[in-house]
């Protein structure tokens, strides 16, 4: 199927032989379906869709036998930027992403200092300025200090949101008393995304594990139970506030089941690794580096995830990159940080799927681009289509080849996936326009941008309701 020439402006030949690139020879993934098509550029946007014989620009990217898909919009990573950049910092978290074919990230608050005003909200803006490869946002932290000002810190620019740590993970950001979690809830109107397990629980189960233990009881002393009372528990009191939820890493049959009673106000992530790997033989195979929080659990989770994403109930992929370097991965359990690479590996691994027919690549770019652009209300991103954001990444979906530490440009330099063959590969990568990524090799100099939400393009006195002004 091919698409006949269409162009912002009047679509005369001379306004459309205007281009600034020009993607050519490619099979496109539009919201029409994948169709052969060449992509015209103008000033960061999509201008034109077709054929477009006759058009020129200065630059003219073959992308013959190439699958051009929407960037990949990874709504969970820690770049541990600042105060853990022995792990990872904004450069080489942002281009790890953008090796992977990930041209926008919003980041979580669990840094030192941890995101929590709007002070700390600009530092990371400012780190990002000038060395972040891709588009980016940072989520804000809530706090038992922060509570009443969330709403206030939800609506800066460059804010994702508020993030709710409702169990303990890297980091001491947790609010996990019931009239906390309320208050949260009850400040501010954006949806707040979720990191859901049962704190009391986990401290009570952390015996089984304290003094050491195999790795192995990861998915024990955390299980199943932590994770779907305290979904439960969320959806209650995010009904009775009225408020919009989106639970990250769902990792459980049961909490997939309490979700698609929710569907008015809570939204769903799940993650690659949650879908790829299951206990207990990821953690021998693995040791430490398939550690994370909630943990990989076993294979009916995993079959139930799917199922899921199947039926339509999950709305995001997201990475949940979380590095820490392998020194600190070879601690004894249960002293070894939870956390792993992944947002390099996000889009090989899931077009290693679609070539295993778990999914198709349109569900792909639903779940990785329109997905987060329709959740998280972006202004101008997630599709191929004129006007939008010229954010693409361009994929041999037919090339084989191995997953290997080396590849991984992450500062933790290590992937739970080495040595793993998989079928589809990132080639290029493009953020509004500008080429970052050229034959798997990054190019030029880092261009991201603070990614801008439909909510905060305008001021808090143009929002109902919302108009008294705060002091931050």
């Amino acid at each position: 199927m091919g698409l006949k020439p269409w162009t912002m402006g009047r679509g005369t030949l001379d306004r459309m032989s205007a281009f600034d690139l020009i993607l050519a020879g490619g099979e496109v993934l539009t919201p029409a379906g994948l169709v052969s098509a060449n992509v015209g550029v103008r000033n960061g946007r999509v201008a034109a869709l077709g054929d477009l014989a006759g058009a020129e620009a200065p630059e003219i990217l073959d992308v013959i036998g190439l699958t051009v898909m929407p960037g990949v919009i990874d709504t969970q990573v820690h770049f541990r930027e600042p105060g853990l950049e022995h792990k990872e910092d904004l450069e080489s978290g942002s281009r790890a992403a953008a090796l992977g074919g990930v041209t926008a990230f919003f980041e979580m608050p669990n840094t030192k200092p941890a995101t929590t005003t709007r002070q700390a909200l600009e530092d990371k803006l400012r780190r990002a300025a000038g060395r972040a490869w891709v588009d980016h946002a940072f989520f804000v932290g809530a706090t038992a200090s922060n509570i009443s000002r969330l709403g206030m810190l939800e609506m800066l620019p460059g804010c994702a949101g508020v993030k709710l740590f409702m169990g303990s993970s890297t980091g001491d950001l947790l609010v996990h008393e019931t009239a906390a979690v309320a208050g949260v809830l009850g400040n501010g109107f954006r949806r707040v995304s979720v990191h859901s397990e049962d704190e009391e629980r986990l401290r009570e189960r952390r015996g089984l594990v304290e003094g050491g233990a195999p790795v192995t009881m990861h998915p024990e002393w955390r299980d199943a139970e932590a994770a779907i009372m305290n979904t439960r528990r969320l959806l209650e009191l995010a009904a009775d506030a009225r408020r919009r939820v989106h639970v990250l890493h769902v990792t459980t049959l049961e909490e997939m089941q309490l979700l698609a009673d929710a569907r008015e106000f809570a939204t769903v992530e799940v993650t690659p690794q949650h879908l790829t790997l299951s206990a207990p033989e990821c953690y021998e195979a693995l040791g430490s580096r398939a550690q994370m929080n909630p943990p990989v659990r076993e294979e009916r989770h995993r079959l139930a995830l799917w199922r899921a994403l199947e039926q339509g109930l999950v709305d995001v992929l997201g990475s949940d990159h979380a590095p820490h370097t392998l020194e600190e991965k070879k601690q004894a359990y249960p002293a070894s940080p939870s956390g792993m690479t992944g947002v390099q590996t996000l889009l090989p691994i899931m077009l290693d799927h679609v070539n295993d027919g778990l999914l198709s690549l349109e569900r792909l770019a639903d779940l990785t681009s329109a997905g987060p652009a329709r959740i998280f209300n972006i202004a101008g991103k997630g599709r191929i289509a004129i006007g939008y954001d010229a954010d693409f990444a361009v994929v041999d979906r037919k090339a084989e080849w191995t997953i290997t530490d080396k590849w991984i440009a992450s500062k933790s330099a290590w992937t739970p996936y080495q040595g793993r063959l998989v079928k589809g590969k990132p080639i290029h990568t493009l953020v509004r326009g500008n080429v970052v990524v050229r034959d798997g090799a990054i190019e030029g100099r880092p261009l991201g941008e603070p990614v801008r939400f439909l909510e905060t393009l305008v001021s808090r006195d143009e929002l109902p309701g919302l108009g008294l002004r705060y002091d931050l």
